[in-house]
Order: structure tokens, then sequence, then C-alpha cells
């Protein structure tokens, strides 16, 4: 049991354990963490550690995940019940990434995976002990489900605690869902509720952004890189240096952008178009895609080894037409929030229209509920919002008649998605674009969606944006 620090007179020094069964790592720690004026205390295993816990003040435990005897995961178990508010960082061997991956769902701040740069270690280190210093408490922050606009389904219950638990630590997180399900609302949400939160938050569309100018959106420029490159330009990736930077539909980038983006993730290093230096970032990467990027891997048009990198830990939103127990406090709080913005006095959702709310598939999602019910809360009489001024497809009493024919609901999801799409359309005088926007739904899935449902773009007036159909 060491105590050591590079400075023994300064005061109020940050103290910071580390276990390992090596004697050589701790001894390379130990100097890397001491000569940045840290409280160094070290362990050689997890019995050792436990009991300068208990005799010492400790501000961050930095520990081997697989040790003689006690292992990483119990230290951290009896570690937590003695000192809830420990961050604990795990370094761990490749082959036990999804030891440490268990390890983060179950409150473990980060971990880093050998062999790993001491820089990269001390950069962790710093970053969490200043944030985590001033560190608001957990009863400042309002609860998921109200942030979230509600949602007491299992579902987004078990996704609510996946947030909570995986915000405060450092790593990768791909978030899964269809376009509309509030992806990017997570990521802010991962971002605010974590150790970055005070660093900015920067959203990169990889969706919308072409191919050409993704590079230098991304990684920058130098002046004279490429005509019209008439200055430097900072790209986005370093813009989130020390705060996160969200990669949404990452399943839409090139073969080419795929590689950069793998060598940036593993060297935590960019280099600006036209330029010979290299400039270290630190920073969090969340991606979101709403392709199946599993299938993408396997028919070869998605890198295997991005995609590990990227779905370190994976959230799935479940779209609306999952978890419909949600849609009634939905529509509830989006009523009232829009009534209260527009300075209209508050609208009633009667049985009725709750009931076909609930049916509804909703294939835009919680994006297209939202939409439907601001322009509702507009357009309603009398103060009541009716299902007819929903502007949606698939009115109240052809449903009902069609459900009494049949037995069951009048139309199919497909249907019912048929319908909307080309409502949409023509709403959008055909273009595929806007009638994107009014669906809350790509550009690629409405041209996805009008295939699949082979629905005649005849009535599209002559030289209607058919650039946006890719």
């Amino acid at each position: 049991m060491k105590d050591r620090s590079s400075d023994q007179t300064a005061p109020a020094k940050q103290s910071v354990l580390i276990v390992d069964d090596d004697p050589h790592i701790l001894e390379v720690l130990e100097a890397r963490l001491s000569s940045a004026g840290l409280r160094v205390r070290i362990a050689i295993s997890a019995r050792e550690a436990l009991e300068i816990l208990k005799a010492h003040p400790i501000d961050l435990l930095i520990s081997d995940v697989r040790m003689p005897g006690m292992g990483g995961m119990d230290l951290f178990g009896e570690a937590h019940a003695m000192r809830p508010e420990l961050p604990v960082i795990f370094l761990t061997a490749y082959g036990t990434i999804p030891d440490a991956v268990k390890a983060v769902k179950a409150g473990v701040v980060d971990y880093l995976t050998k062999p790993f740069e001491g820089r990269d270690l001390l950069l962790k280190v710093q970053d969490i002990l200043r944030t985590r210093a001033p560190r608001p408490t957990q009863e400042a922050l309002p609860p998921l489900n109200k942030v979230l606009t509600g949602g007491k389904s299992p579902a987004m219950r078990e996704l609510y605690d996946l947030i909570e638990r995986i915000a405060p630590s450092d790593i990768n997180v791909l978030i899964l869902g269809e376009s509309g399900v509030g992806k990017e609302r997570v990521a802010r949400l991962i971002h605010e509720r974590g150790p970055r939160r005070h660093h900015p938050f920067v959203v990169v569309d990889c969706g919308s952004t072409p191919t050409g100018l993704l590079e230098s959106e991304l990684f920058g420029h130098v002046r004279g890189a490429f005509t019209h490159a008439i200055r430097d330009k900072k790209g986005l990736i370093e813009a989130a240096d020390r705060g996160t930077l969200f990669l949404d539909e990452i399943g839409n980038i090139s073969a080419e952008m795929q590689m950069r983006l793998l060598r940036f993730l593993e060297d935590r290093k960019i280099r600006r178009i036209g330029d010979l230096r290299e400039i270290p970032i630190d920073c969090r990467v969340i991606a979101a895609t709403n392709v199946d990027l599993p299938e993408e891997v396997e028919e070869g048009n998605f890198r295997e080894d991005l995609y590990y990198r990227l779905r370190v830990v994976t959230l799935k939103i479940p779209p609306l037409r999952e978890r419909k127990e949600d849609i009634p406090l939905l529509a509830q709080n989006f009523v009232e929030a829009f009534c209260e913005s527009h300075k209209l006095s508050m609208a009633k959702l009667p049985p009725e229209t709750v009931k076909w709310l609930t049916d509804y598939p909703w294939p835009g999602n919680v994006r297209e509920l939202k939409n439907a019910l601001e322009g509702g809360v507009v357009l309603c009489r009398d103060g009541t919002l009716r299902p007819s001024e929903l502007n949606l497809p698939g009115l109240p009493e052809v449903r009902s008649k069609g459900a009494a024919a049949s037995g069951t609901e009048a139309f199919s999801l497909d249907e019912s998605e048929r319908n909307a799409i080309i409502r949409a359309l023509q709403q959008a005088g055909w273009v595929q674009k806007d009638a994107a926007e009014l669906l809350g739904i790509s550009r690629r899935a409405i041209h996805y969606k009008i295939k699949k449902y082979g629905i005649e773009m005849a009535g599209k007036r002559s030289g209607a944006d058919e650039s946006h159909s890719d």
C-alpha cells in the first residue's frame, strides 16, 4: 500500500486509487498521474484496495478487470456499496470488453482497452475529476419520463434505465430506431447527463450532407486545399473536442468516410484536408441510424470493424405503434404545450379522439404525432380536438365500418402507411422532400416506401424536384 504525489505541500490534492496485479502497470500509471499533480495510492489486489477505501478519501478508482481472487466487477460492487458516488474506470484487455460494457451498464464511468496511451488515461481522469467535483445532484436533473414528454410502457422504462446508466460514462453509443422516434433527443439527454455536459454537443447529419462535402464538414480543411478553400476551416469533429459528437444517420456514409471515421475512432486524431499536421481530439461519439446495420455489414455495405467501434452500447428506441399505451399521455402533453405556445385556451381530447390516436399506426412515429396535434390544436373548434381536425388519413367512420365488416381493424399497417404517404405527397404537391418533412421521415425513407407500395407519381407536377428522390 503506497501513497505518492509530486508535491506534498500542494493543498486540496485530488486522490486516485489504482488497482492492478501487474506491478509494472502500477509503476507506470503512478508516475504519469503523480506528475500531473494528483495524489496517487496503489494496490496490487482488490482486497488491498478495499482497505484503502475504508481508510482514506478517494476521488477516483482505476481498476483492472481481471485479477486473481477478487476481480474488478466484484471490487466495483463492494466499492459502490461503500461509496456510491465514487467514479470508477476499468482497464481491460480486448478480450474482456464485454465485461467492461456490462460494468458500464452497472454504473462504471468508463473503461480503457489495453494497450492504451498514458495521455488518454490522464485526459479521462482529469475530465472526470473536473466534472465530478462540482457535479450537480441527481435531484437537480428532471426525471427522464418528464423530459421525454411521458411514456410509461415497459420498453420506455427500460430505455430510461439504460440512459441513466450509460450517461455518466464516456463510451460510444449506437442508437437505433425508425425515423421520428427521437434519436437525437435521446443523444442530447445522454450528453446532458454525462461528464461532458458543459462542453459542445455537435450534430452531424450524415444522411443529408452530400458525400463530397461530408469530409470537409467533419475534418475541416486548410486554405488552398481545393478550389474555393480561401481560408482554414475547423471541422465538426474538432468543434466537438471535449464534448460530444453526434453522427446522425451513420448508415448512409460512403466507404471512404467509413475508413476515415474508423481511423479517427482508433487514434482519436484528425488531419484537416490538405494539412500534414494531426490534431488530437477528445470527444464522446454517439451515432444513430434507422437502417439495419447488421444487415448492411452482412451485405458488405458497412464496415464490420467500424460497426463494433460504434456499438459499444446499443440503445433501441421502439416505434410508437409498439408502445400504444404511451400515446394518451404523449398526446395530452403535446396538446398542453402547443396551447400554451400558441396562446390558445386549453383544448380537450375527448375519448373518441384518444382512441383514434391510439389505433392509428403512426408511420412517422412521435414526430408525426407531434405535428398532427400541433395542427389540430390550431384548427379545432369549440376547444375540442376531433379526429377529423388532425389532417391524417383514415377517417374514424371509414375505419369503424371496415372493422365491423371484418371483425378486425379496417386497415393493415402497410395500407395505413401507404395512405399516409399518398396524402402527404398530395399536400406537398408531389415533392418528395416536402412530403418526407410532413411525415417526419428521411428523403431516402420516403423514396423507398414509394417503391415498396408501388405509388404512382403521375400526379407529380412537371420538373418537381427529382433530385430529392435518392
